[in-house]
């Protein structure tokens, strides 16, 4: 005989001997099997407000209809009293015996099956058999983040930085005030750096540059008037062309390096002053952390060195003169970040909401 078979025969057994009137108490914690109609309840059986108790029983099956045993089933009452716990046996039966008239829920938990409950008020006396409880399977709840491609989010990011003009006119490509901006792929540096060198205020910038060397008669050997004028406009934009490609895409592309000035705007003004000089000689990689600025400090000495190709053999730089010049730049660069971190953000449009960088 199987513990299944032996339980509920003891349950009838009790039952049966409730039926005939016995005084004996019959609170199984095995889940009791209810068959018949009550009659009979001594006293020793009643509530007490010396109503006689009842029973509530019922089955639990899956959606196909089959047992389910192992079935948590929890009876609460409206009165305060303690709850009540079974398992429903391997025929997916339970059964709660003395139970007190009045209203009930029954609750049936099991994993991997949704909660349910039945309701409803047990009556004197009365042996209440609970419609067959049909349990569902549990909806798996699944969150799903639809995250971009970091190429997007970079592209989106660019986007912004195209929108970036000092005082609504010159171009502010290059700097980041998001801090945790995503990296650029190749293809984004090679684009940024063809939009900057094409915007219409770079040649303007440059035509200036070109006037002042006329006027001042640098690069003599170029000479004068509109074809003087014409090359010094073509070695200076020369010049604009190389560094931004070499310094700005090529290398940074190789090295794995972030042309852009990343924007701190928090921190004392000391710290922000010591970043803004630092970023002359480092700069973000691509992996997101700080390395030297070998594609700024290259590829100055690059576009110095192809300099000498166009410019009057008399004012060709020498090996020496190109690294001083490049120490130049790099000083350059520092005022330029300075301005950068104090005074560019203000006088610039278009500008995102800053995310503080970590200090």
């Amino acid at each position: 005989m199987t513990m299944g078979r032996y339980t509920r025969w003891a349950v009838w057994l009790c039952l049966s001997v409730l039926l005939c009137g016995s005084a004996t108490p019959a609170q199984s914690q095995q889940p009791p099997i209810v068959q018949g109609a009550a009659s009979g309840l001594s006293a020793a059986e009643q509530s007490p407000d010396h109503q006689p108790v009842g029973s509530i029983s019922g089955k639990v099956v899956d959606q196909t209809g089959a047992a389910v045993a192992g079935a948590y089933v929890k009876l609460s009452r409206d009165d305060q009293s303690p709850s009540l716990e079974v398992l429903s046996d391997e025929d997916g039966l339970f059964a709660f015996a003395n139970v007190a008239p009045g209203p009930f829920q029954v609750t049936i938990a099991m994993e991997g099956f949704s909660v349910q409950t039945s309701s409803g008020v047990l009556q004197a006396g009365e042996i209440h058999v609970i419609p067959q409880i049909a349990l569902a399977l549990a909806t798996a709840v699944t969150e799903v983040r639809v995250v971009p491609p970091r190429a997007e989010v970079a592209e989106d990011q660019i986007k912004e930085q195209e929108k970036q003009r000092v005082l609504g006119v010159v171009p502010n490509f290059y700097v980041s005030y998001v801090h945790n901006a995503v990296p650029l792929t190749p293809k984004q540096k090679f684009e940024l750096a063809w939009k900057t060198s094409v915007d219409p205020v770079s040649f303007g910038v440059v035509g200036v540059a070109a006037g002042v060397q006329q006027a001042q008669d640098d690069f003599s050997g170029y000479g004068q008037g509109a074809q003087g004028y014409a090359k010094r406009y073509a070695a200076s934009y020369g010049n604009f062309l190389s560094s931004t490609f070499i310094g700005g895409a090529i290398l940074p592309s190789l090295l794995k390096q972030d042309p852009r000035y990343f924007y701190k705007g928090t921190g004392s003004r000391r710290s922000r002053f010591l970043y803004a000089i630092a970023n002359s000689v480092i700069c973000k990689g691509d992996s997101g952390h700080w390395e030297p600025n070998y594609s700024s400090i290259v590829g100055s000495l690059a576009a110095g060195g192809i300099s000498n190709l166009y410019y009057p053999a008399k004012s060709r730089e020498g090996l020496e003169l190109t690294f001083e010049n490049a120490l130049i730049g790099i000083g350059e660069s520092a005022a330029v970040n300075l301005l950068q971190e104090f005074v560019v953000r203000k006088l610039s449009r278009n500008v995102p909401n800053h995310e503080p960088a970590s200090p």
